[in-house]
């Protein structure tokens, strides 16, 4: 997403009258917006699967409700209480859509190397926060942005159409799968062709800032919520893995896109959606540099204190045991739960 989006940025900022061309150009690479996102979500919505095995269940919903939690709770906190509605020129806006928003593809890379079944299982659930759901949901839910019903409708509907129709037919949702991705970069320049280089230049430092903050607190409160069902669930501390929520710190390519599908909605968000999907650009590449860097770090300081992907599955498969019947535990572990 990010090459197309800077594409799409470099032609705005010095041929823009190209684009004015008309026919088939004009209509895919300017104006095309509205009918990609509705593209993309419609295949997004299929790739959706919520019959899944508990545990997967389990993993991939703690991961989801600390990543999206804390993301909303830091961008409605700065509209409602930061000087101006801003953080170091920090958008709410680009804020909630950048931390509750997680790269899937690199997710699913980082768990296959350093993770389990479980861990990759749960991007099942963790797909949810893909495209702009959650953001419309924060922001009209706070009263920053005004949603009618027949417009909110209209932007999900091909989110559960897909999502019904993938749920319905395993063939459909193997023929849509390709579809995903391969809109990603014509959104990305179509996105690009709003912003100039001068955005980029205005977010750049405040973007990567936010890159930050997604991996220091989405990453974290999806590892806290992780480790506290792990705690619930009394699993030893061998069990108690936690790179799936290290792996959800990420900022997805997608969500670039979001500003732009919430100014379809509510059009007053059209004086910052440059600012915002600059910002946002700026975190996805900050974050997915950081990322894997993060999910290694954590593989091996978990390696070091026995705790890992394998003990985390000895426990929950290679058991037909509740663990409180046959094990007693430590005495320092029964004070650490």
């Amino acid at each position: 997403m990010i090459i197309p989006l800077f594409l799409g940025a470099l032609i705005n900022t010095f041929l823009p009258e190209l684009l004015d061309i008309g026919s088939f150009t004009t209509a895919l690479f300017r104006d095309g917006t509205g009918a990609l996102l509705a593209l993309f979500f419609f295949c997004l919505g299929a790739q959706l699967d919520l019959r899944t095995a508990p545990v997967t269940l389990e993993k991939g919903f703690a991961i989801l409700i600390g990543k999206v939690g804390i993301g909303i709770a830091i961008g409605l906190g700065v509209a409602f209480l930061a000087p101006g509605g801003t953080l170091f020129g920090l958008l709410p806006l680009a804020i909630i859509a950048a931390m509750t928003n997680s790269n899937s593809a690199l997710y699913v890379a980082l768990t296959k190397q350093f993770g389990n079944a479980s861990d990759r299982g749960a991007i099942s659930v963790v797909a949810m926060n893909d495209g702009p759901f959650f953001t419309m949901i924060a922001l009209g839910a706070a009263g920053l942005a005004s949603f009618p019903i027949e417009m909110l409708i209209g932007i999900l509907l091909p989110l559960f159409i897909g999502f019904f129709v993938g749920n319905v037919s395993g063939t459909a949702r193997e023929f849509l799968k390709p579809g995903e991705a391969l809109t990603i970069p014509f959104i990305g320049f179509v996105v690009g062709t709003g912003i100039d280089f001068g955005t980029f230049v205005q977010a750049g430092l405040p973007g990567a800032l936010l890159g930050v903050m997604t991996v220091v607190f989405s990453g974290g409160a999806a590892m806290g919520v992780l480790w506290v069902i792990h705690v619930i669930r009394r699993r030893p501390k061998p069990a108690r893995n936690l790179i799936a929520g290290a792996a959800e710190s990420t900022t997805a390519g997608n969500a670039i896109a979001t500003p732009a599908a919430i100014t379809l909605v509510d059009p007053s968000f059209a004086g910052i959606e440059a600012v915002a999907t600059a910002q946002i650009a700026a975190a996805t590449v900050a974050t997915a540099i950081i990322v894997p860097f993060l999910v290694a770090a954590i593989s091996r300081w978990q390696d070091r204190r026995g705790v890992g992907p394998a003990q985390e599955d000895e426990w929950n498969f290679g058991r037909n045991r509740e663990p409180a019947a046959e094990e007693n535990p430590a005495p320092e572990e029964s004070a650490v739960r």
